[in-house]
Formats: structure tokens, sequence, C-alpha cells
């Protein structure tokens, strides 16, 4: 087995289940042996799963924290604790004010000391954590650089609680949190991973496609002191969670052949073949019984008896895959969900365009407003045109003048992180509502197509968001409920660095839930963060290079996102440039497999009603 550490993957409610009941296990058990539970817990979008949970255990079971001692793994510096991005905030905001653990038994890193104190606070961390008896669980996610806390590449496997410098991959990561990675402190304070070793149980959660290459590197590498991750191997009892998407580069999932006989079934032959023709560099049809054999696909080989009708099976229902603009939906109502205003353009612009010409009856649902991902310099802007505008048609609008004077002047004294006025946010909000009409519009749509859902969930004025609540679900459900769908266009993607596509989709999915019409069917699209492979993809869309032009033209329309957009993640590349990086690429990659070459290519997942967007892919179970 290649993997060095044990391994659970399931999904992510699944995860947290898990997890909160172990919390639960360990605080009964330490009480009824006469003393106490000491947990080790971790901030960021991945384990707000785990806390709802638990905050829903103290509510329903009565799970008591009233002697249970908490110590948190790092927080920014410098940081006031009462700042939005603070992590003293954090835990306040997603656990401890829902519980009733009492405030002397929490521990989180201070930020706002003087810098020469630091050293010492540090080490009275450190006291607290050994005279509590040293902590029963310690809760951790990963970070790119495979960082666990704060510890980044070149953490001694002896350190402890210190202050750091942060990596510029973490700082990037962290820029959607500051609206900005200017914003982003150059260092944090953090548990040692020493100290994390220390814990007597260890359980990392990792989810989403961005953060596949590094659980692959942390489980499968060698210990290393570039990913501190990778020490986790050495700790008796901890256990890496793992959701379908973060885990998909594990050699069991990708690869499994290469460890031992599989249960074959076609998808699974599809795979298999893809990857042997791109290693070998040979077309599927030129793929021969030897390569089969030296690449330990024998009993693959052996089911159809030679390379020849195995190839050829492969071939067809690669083929299959492929749909111009004849073989896609016609005549059909389609709604198809953008979690923001351009996701629609760019992940399945070209798909837009051809089933508009295809006469299908489609409606654009934008479910969030998309406002905190506005530079202020383009609200700016805006407000200079209003002036002059009430200036030149001699409007004399006396309210108008109020609000360019009042947006103007909290622009001109907000502080960095500040959250947005009412004002500002609404006049974002129109500016991303503009540019979507002008995208859709570029294909011949109409305005009246495109509906702006403004899902509650999303109106925070911050990046992190509400829990999906019973209004996102009535209003998705209404529009459902309006519309009659054949089928519906979903963000299917999880790598969105801040979370809201995993969230619109969690809205889709309940209202369909309590859809009484028939169910449509779902095609899952990816945002601009990643592509589905091809040999997952149910549907593969040509593209010709005016389609292709046409869709990045459709994303030119989004000039508050162009440029330099607020949350570009860890690709500094424009929108418009991954998408045709992307979608020709998918083209080369079937070209190279024999099937007929295209100029671009989307790709799509077609699910039926009620089925998971993730395929199970593992046994549920842990291994070791």
């Amino acid at each position: 087995m290649t993997e060095h550490v044990k391994v659970v993957i399931v999904e992510y409610d699944e995860i947290a289940r898990t997890i909160a009941r172990r919390i639960s296990e360990i605080i009964n058990e330490r009480r009824r042996a006469g003393s106490r539970a000491v947990l080790g817990l971790a901030t960021g979008s991945t384990p707000i799963g785990i806390y709802r949970e638990l905050i829903r255990m103290h509510k329903e079971e009565k799970l008591d924290f009233s002697d249970v001692v908490t110590f948190n793994l790092d927080e920014y510096y410098p940081m006031d604790p009462e700042s939005i991005h603070s992590y003293h905030r954090y835990m306040r905001e997603n656990l401890f004010d829902f519980i009733n653990i009492k405030p002397e038994n929490i521990h989180v890193p201070r930020g706002d000391i003087a810098r020469e104190r630091v050293d010492a606070e540090c080490a009275a961390y450190e006291a607290a954590i050994k005279n509590a008896g040293g902590i029963d669980l310690q809760l951790l996610g990963i970070g790119k650089t495979g960082h666990i806390g704060f510890n980044e590449p070149g953490s001694g496997m002896e350190s402890r609680t210190r202050r750091i410098a942060l990596d510029t991959v973490t700082r990037r990561d962290a820029a959607a949190d500051f609206f900005g990675e200017d914003n982003v402190p150059q260092e944090a304070i953090t548990m040692g991973v020493g100290t994390i070793m220390e814990a007597r149980e260890i359980a990392l959660v990792a989810t989403g496609e961005h953060k596949s290459a590094i659980v692959l590197r942390a489980v499968e590498g060698e210990p290393d002191p570039d990913v501190a991750a990778t020490y986790l191997q050495k700790h008796s009892h901890a256990v890496f969670y793992l959701d379908p998407a973060a885990a998909a580069n594990l050699t069991r999932i990708q690869t499994p052949w290469v460890l031992g006989e599989v249960h074959w079934n076609r998808e699974m032959e599809i795979r298999a073949v893809i990857w042997l023709s791109e290693r070998t560099r040979k077309s599927v049809l030129k793929l021969d019984s030897l390569d089969y054999r030296e690449h330990h696909l024998s009993s693959l080989l052996a089911r159809y008896g030679s390379a020849g009708p195995l190839n050829g099976e492969v071939f067809n229902a690669l083929i299959s895959k492929i749909r111009g603009k004849s073989k896609l939906p016609s005549g059909k109502r389609v709604i198809v969900f953008s979690p923001h205003p351009d996701d629609d353009v760019i992940s399945m612009g070209g798909m837009l365009n051809k089933i508009h010409q295809n006469k299908n009856d489609i409606v654009v649902a934008y479910q969030t407003s998309g406002n905190i991902a506005v530079f202020d310099h383009e609200v700016r802007r805006y407000v200079d045109f209003l002036r002059r505008f009430n200036r030149d048609f001699d409007l004399g609008d006396d309210k108008a003048r109020g609000i360019v004077a009042k947006v103007e002047g909290f622009l001109d004294s907000k502080s960095v992180g500040e959250m947005d006025t009412d004002d500002v946010l609404i006049m974002k909000q129109s500016i991303r509502e503009a540019e979507a009409v002008s995208g859709i519009e570029t294909f011949g749509m109409d305005r009246s197509q495109a509906r702006f859902l403004n899902l509650p969930f999303y109106q925070t004025g911050k990046v992190r968001k509400d829990p999906i609540g019973e209004e996102d679900i009535r209003i998705t459900l209404k529009l459902i409920e309006e519309h009659q769908p054949d089928i519906v266009f979903v963000a299917g993607d999880l790598s969105d660095p801040h979370g809201t596509h995993r969230m619109c989709l969690e809205a889709i999915q309940a209202a369909l839930a309590l859809y009484k019409g028939e169910q449509p069917e779902m095609w899952l699209y990816r945002g601009a963060w990643q592509e589905w492979e091809i040999a997952e993809a149910d549907v593969l869309v040509p593209l010709s290079e005016d389609e292709l032009r046409c869709k990045t033209l459709a994303i030119f329309k989004h000039q508050s996102q162009k440029d330099r957009a607020p949350f570009p993640g860890q690709d500094d590349r424009e929108f418009w440039q991954r998408v045709q990086e992307r979608n020709r690429g998918t083209a080369k990659r079937v070209d190279q497999l024999g099937l007929p070459e295209y100029f671009a290519m989307e790709a799509y997942v077609v699910r039926k009603a009620g089925e998971p967007v993730e395929r199970e892919i593992v046994p549920t179970s842990a291994i070791g």
C-alpha cells in the first residue's frame, strides 16, 4: 500500500458527523474517568461543518462542554481579537457562542501583544497545554504548501508554539478572506509540529479538488520538512478524512490497478485505457497487448482476450461522449444556475451559446450578487459617472447627489478589511448584474432571461458566508416551480476558494428534493478552477475557434473581474486565459487519444435526480 497514514474517504457531511461523534465520545470518556477533555481546534472553512454538528449535539442531545478545555492552533500576527479576520472572533461566531464552554477554558494564541512579549506568550501557551494534561484530539486542515497550523515549509519536527513568517502561497490562499493579498498579515503565531504531534489523536480534514495534489504528497510521499503534513505519518493515531474530490489523486483512486486486482466496470475500463494511452503516448486504437501487460493491466486484457476488442469498446465509448450542437438539447425548458454573475460564461459559455441557438427556453439564475468581489475603485468610477450624468442632463437630483457624497465619503475613510456599507454593497451588486446581462447578450440572449436570486446566505458583506437556510431553499424552489425545467445546469466544482459554489449546489439539491414536479436532468459544469477529467465526463462539447472567441468576449463583459480579479485563487492568469487554456487543453488530450481533432472543448457530467455530485469511488471504511 502506498499510503503511509490512515485514510478515510467519505462525503463531507459524514466526515463532520464522524469527527463530532468522536469528540463527544472523548468528552464523555474523560468525564467518566474523573478528568476533562482537551481539544485542539482549527479554523477556516473546513471545520465549520464539524462545529455545526457539535452545536446541534449540544442543543438536541445535551452534549455538555462545561468542563471542556480548548486550544486553537494559530492566529495571525498582528491581529485585533475583534477584527473580522481574527480567529478569536471566528471561534466565537462558529462555535463558542452556541455551546456552554467556560471562557476561562478557551485558549487562542494572542495576536494583539507587543512583539517583545511574543516569545513569552508562546512559552506560556505551551505550558498551559501541558498543565491541562495534553491535547486529546487535535483537529487539522491542510494548506496548499502542506502546512498544518501555520507550520510553513522548513518547520522542524520538534518545533513549538512560535511566531512565524507566512509563505507566499499561504498569503495568496488567504487573500479572499482579506479582500486582497496585500492585506494579509505577513506573520502568524502557531502551535509547532512537535506540539501537534503530542496530541493523543489527530484528525486532518481536506475537501475539494484543489487539495488533491498536496493530499497525495502528504499521504504517499516521504516525511519532508518542506511539507509539514508528512510528519503525521509518524503519528500512531492520525487519520486523514478526505472527501472524494480531495482523495482523487491517491494511487488507489487514480490508478488502483498498479496496486493489485480491481473490480472492472465500464467506467474503470475507460479510465485505465485513457491512462495507458497517455502513458505510452499512443492513441487508443494503437495500444497492443504488450502495453497492457507491461502496465499492470493484464487482468483487464484477459476480459477481452486481446487488445483490439478492448480498444474498440473504449474508443466507441469516448466517441459517444462528443456532442455537437445537433446532439445537444433543443426545445427544452432550461435553468442555468450560476453561483456568481460570471460563472455561466466562464464555465459553460460555449454550451450556453449552443443551447440558445437550439431554441431552448432558458433562464440564467445568478444565485448570489457577487458584490464582495468588486474593487472599490470600480465603485468610484461609477459614482463619478453618476455625478457627471446628473450634471450633464441637469437632473438636479438631490437624492442622487447625497448618495454619491455618502459613498465617496465612506470609501475615502474606509480601513483595510472594513465591511462595506449597504449603499456600497448595492452599487457593487448593480455593477455585477449589469455585467451579467451584457455577458449573455453576447450570445444574442435577452436581459429578461437573467434572474438575480440574491440568496440570503451570501449577504454577510464578508467572504465567510452564513449556512444555507430555509429562505435560500425557498427562493431556489420558487424559480424551479415557475420554470419547471427539463434540464438544470449546475456548478459541480468544489474548488471554489471561498466555498460559494459548494453552498449554491447545496441550495439547489435541497430545493430539488422538495420539488413536486418531474425531476430535471442535472448537468454539472466546473468553474474557473478545474475541468472534469475526460474519463469522468459524460458529455464533451466541441467549440470552434469562433465559438471560443465568442465565449471569451462574453467573459470580457465582466469588467470588474478583468485584469485582476479580487479572488483569483492560486492562479494569476485572468479568467479568460484560464478558460482558453483549459478548453483547448481538453481538446488536445482528446485528439491525442486518437479521437477527432477539435479546436476546444467543454466537459460536463450528467446526473439523475437525487444522484450525488461525487460518485462513490471507494469503500467508506478506513484503511491502514
